[in-house]
């Protein structure tokens, strides 16, 4: 399912999946913390398996309106868009619904957990 908002000369699809996607799962943050792993390394990352899908990363305040359409990652977490300055700091930012209450969160962003993906947006 997806999520249509209409702008000004722009509409924006926004992933909608009850769970962050199992192909999208398992993946570090970026290219920078992938290569920084030392063992275990994951097959991908997130936001260059997006790229090559042709889509971002939902931003925070994106899964935050998108949680108000429902609760979305009851079991799952997704990476969101991470601000540079975090980035820079060797951080990257996650959500998911808990506990009735959508958080955001942050991890390195060399890590990666099976229950961990990317939720996408399309600009058109």
């Amino acid at each position: 399912m997806l999520v249509l908002i209409r702008k000004k000369n722009e509409y924006i699809f926004i992933d909608c999946s009850a769970e962050s996607p199992k192909g999208r799962r398992s993946t570090c943050y970026d290219l920078e913390g992938l290569e920084s792993r030392k063992n275990h390394k994951p097959e991908n990352n997130a936001i260059d398996m997006a790229t090559d899908m042709g889509i971002e990363l939902i931003t925070e305040a994106q899964y935050r309106s998108l949680q108000a359409l429902g609760p979305f990652d009851l079991k799952t977490s997704s990476w969101v868009q991470t601000p540079s300055a975090i980035r820079k700091l060797g951080g990257a930012l996650f959500g998911d619904y808990r506990f009735g209450h959508v958080f955001i969160y942050h991890n390195g962003a060399s890590s990666y957990y099976a229950a961990r993906g990317f939720r996408g947006v399309l600009k058109v």
